[in-house]
Formats: structure tokens, sequence, C-alpha cells
């Protein structure tokens, strides 16, 4: 089998550009690709990246979930060692805190698209039998 390398999700947005932007100030990350319907970016030191391209059908998800909606196809999670602190982060460089909240320990944003994106604090790992 040939090898294969997960390079980057991406995410559709009637904007590629400006949903890239608030990535990068969410996460600190670099533009390594730049096109009129496209914008790759990479994490420092390199690594699977997250890349947004034009969508200009691009339907917000219904966050929960609701019959008929337009339902969540992804989400982001990402881990964090400060709740709060990076919830004030997100908010600060463009997140909305979703209305619902499933968990005490997770935090549901909105990107500026109304994507869902799930902030968490670690779990304790467990020994894989």
């Amino acid at each position: 089998m040939s090898r294969l390398t997960l390079s980057a999700p991406v995410l559709d947005a009637p904007d590629p550009h400006a949903l890239a932007d608030f990535y990068r100030r969410l996460l600190g990350w670099t533009v390594v690709q730049d096109e009129p319907d496209w914008v790759k970016l990479r994490p420092p030191g390199g690594g699977t990246g997250l890349s947004f391209q034009r969508e200009p059908l691009y339907k917000a998800p219904t966050w929960p979930a609701a019959e008929g909606a337009q339902l969540q196809m992804v989400h982001l999670d990402f881990e964090v060692d400060d709740l709060e602190a990076a919830l004030k982060h997100a908010e600060a460089v463009g997140a909305v805190l979703a209305d619902f909240q499933p968990e005490d320990d997770v935090r549901v944003c909105l990107d500026p698209v109304g994507r869902p994106f799930c902030l968490f604090l670690p779990e304790p790992e467990v020994p894989v039998e």
C-alpha cells in the first residue's frame, strides 16, 4: 500500500480568507498557501494543517442538531490546559460561546461562520488492553 498522510481537513466557508484568519489567530499557526479560493494553515514545526475553501452555498449547521435543519458534518476538538483562559482567547478572536453546553469540562463555541468547535480539558489516560 502507498503511504497516506493526512495533510489537512478542509473547511468550507463563504470567505475562506476571513475564516482562515480567525483560526490563524485562534491557533497561532502560519499561512502556508494563499490563493483566491483557498487558504492553508500549518502549525509551527509542521504537521497536519487546516485548509479553507470557498463555498458560496455554505450553510451553517444547527447546534444542537434539529430535525430538518442543516446538520453538522464535522467539528474540530481542541485540547486545552485551561478551559476558561482558552474560552476567553477564543471569544477575543471572534468565537461565540454556543447556547447549548453538553458537559462541564467542554465548551462548545461557534466560529465566525457558525461551525461548532470544542475546547476541552484532557482526559486521564487509560491503558488500552
